[in-house]
């Protein structure tokens, strides 16, 4: 069975590109009807952020990424914290140690720091001298028995032959064993393992058939297949997903920029579109047929609007790019849009908004009357395909909630671009026809009432459409006057009118 694993450090809050790594091991595990599991990597406690594991997990639960074993679903696997796993990898370390390929070191920090600068001193790409590689048993037992503190290193003079490099994404890399520290360490004095060690040992251990990952760790990848090597085990596949770059070209890390999924979460983005988004960064060719009765698959463009289950059907590791990819936010709002769109074809899905929207609402107009779940649900039906994210909501039409400010410069330029004599005929004929149908009601009724009121003025559309579109929100674009008459009904709207008459009679 196909079986991968998403193992994020608690150093902080999810980022977007460890959410998209999920995703991709979430999209290839479902498409191969597989499992993937959580493993939570926190043999570095130093760097420990308390609540980082929670918000991990409540930020793929919202993304709907569901993971089949890990905190909270025991299974076959665990434990799924590392730092419940240290007997494993010390019986591992132990094996590497008695078959040769690696050796306890004694050397202090700060006796490693001089090598290292003397090493760099003489023009050598070496980073130790290994001088405790040469210690007889005898004196690693003595010294071991004494209490002093040790690392163990990978002997790199006693390797097996190497595994070709090879990744699903990057296929045939160049051998970059010379760019790896010289013995690299596995076990750390504190007898926690390095990332190496640990990740190695578990995803045999736990039976990943697949690793997908970060492009950071292609330097690594070399290490990792030596140990593999060295422990006579089979690894895994390799899928390196190139990283993911802020708008300005700079790396997107956790340091900088807001790339925290808390912030997206926070800012009323739609998890069906970020998932869409995230998915598409970088899916940009299509594999080749495995044969020439398989016809080839396009990649879908990088505004396509999917679900998560269209994206399952469709993914291709093979079909991603081996370029980095900038993180364009015209997309998302493209893509947030679209989805909103989708959920407010059926009246429960735009109650469901308004529900997501309704303390927004409240919290932006304290005072105002009129934020029921049902009423904001008929605003937001009126604004649909104006909303590009939910919390826009409150700030697009916020007429519905309370009065007009005719004083705001956007409604003082249309109150000017209109005579006073114009003004009054548009609203003192809406308001007659209007109260003669106070029962009114339904956008397509409205139209016609509001049409016949301009016909018998003998205004232009325009003139009268602006003159009621003033009185009625102050702002130049909005729903159409049936619309927003329907949302606020005949008689607030004709106590609207007749405010605005009065406030506005001595302009011109």
């Amino acid at each position: 069975m196909v079986l991968l694993r998403f193992a994020p450090s608690p150093t902080g809050a999810l980022h977007l590109g460890g959410l998209r790594t999920a995703l991709y091991n979430h999209l290839f595990a479902k498409k191969h009807r597989g499992k993937w599991i959580l493993r939570i990597e926190d043999t570095d406690a130093t760097r420990y952020v308390p609540g980082a594991v929670d918000g991990i997990r409540s930020a793929l639960a919202w993304a709907g990424l569901s993971y089949d074993f890990g905190p909270g679903l025991d299974g076959p696997h665990g434990p799924y914290y590392q730092s419940e796993r240290l007997d494993l990898y010390h019986s591992y370390t132990r094996r590497l140690l008695e078959s040769g390929h690696a050796y306890r070191c004694f050397c202090s920090p700060d006796k490693l720091a001089s090598t290292r600068e003397r090493l760099a001193r003489t023009g050598s790409n070496a980073t130790y001298d290994k001088a405790c590689l040469h210690l007889t048993e005898e004196e690693v037992a003595r010294r071991v028995r004494a209490g002093e503190k040790s690392i163990v290193r990978l002997n790199d003079d006693n390797l097996p032959e190497r595994i070709p490099t090879h990744d699903i994404i990057f296929g045939s890399l160049r051998d970059a064993h010379a760019s790896l520290p010289t013995d690299p360490v596995l076990l750390k004095s504190d007898l926690f393992p390095t990332y190496h060690l640990a990740s190695v040992v578990d995803d045999h251990e736990m039976g990943i058939t697949h690793v997908v990952r970060g492009e950071e760790w292609l330097p690594s990848l070399p290490l990792h297949l030596d140990l593999y090597s060295c422990l006579s085990i089979k690894p895994p596949q390799f899928a390196h997903l190139p990283i993911l770059l802020n708008p300005d070209g700079s790396k997107m890390s956790k340091r900088k920029g807001d790339v925290a999924v808390l912030s997206f979460m926070r800012r009323g983005w739609e998890p069906e579109a970020m998932i869409n988004w995230l998915a598409l960064a970088g899916w940009g060719q299509s594999p080749q047929p495995s044969s020439e009765s398989t016809p080839a698959t396009h990649a879908p463009d990088s505004t396509t609007v999917m679900t998560l289950q269209e994206l399952i059907e469709q993914f291709e590791l093979a079909s991603l790019t081996h370029r980095r990819h900038i993180l364009d936010p015209v997309k998302l709002e493209y893509l947030n849009k679209h989805h909103l769109m989708r959920s407010w074809k059926s009246d429960q899905g735009t109650l469901s908004l308004a529900h997501r929207v309704h303390d927004l609402v409240r919290a932006s107009f304290p005072s105002s009357q009129h934020t029921t779940l049902e009423y904001i649900a008929k605003v937001i039906h009126v604004l649909q395909g104006r909303i590009t994210n939910i919390n826009d909501v409150p700030g697009l039409a916020p007429y519905f909630y309370i009065d007009p400010d005719y004083g705001a410069p956007e409604a003082q330029f249309m109150r000017r671009s209109l005579s006073t004599d114009d003004y009054r005929r548009a609203l003192d004929a809406a308001v007659h026809h209007l109260m003669a149908q106070p029962d009114a009601c339904g956008v397509a009724d409205l139209g016609i009432i509001v049409h016949r009121a301009c016909d018998e003025t003998g205004l232009k559309q325009k003139i009268f459409m602006t003159a009621l579109r003033h009185a009625l929100s102050g702002m130049k674009s909005g729903p159409s006057i049936p619309e927003i008459i329907d949302v606020l009904g005949v008689e607030r709207m004709i106590s609207r009118l007749k405010g605005a008459l009065v406030a506005n009679s001595s302009t011109d």
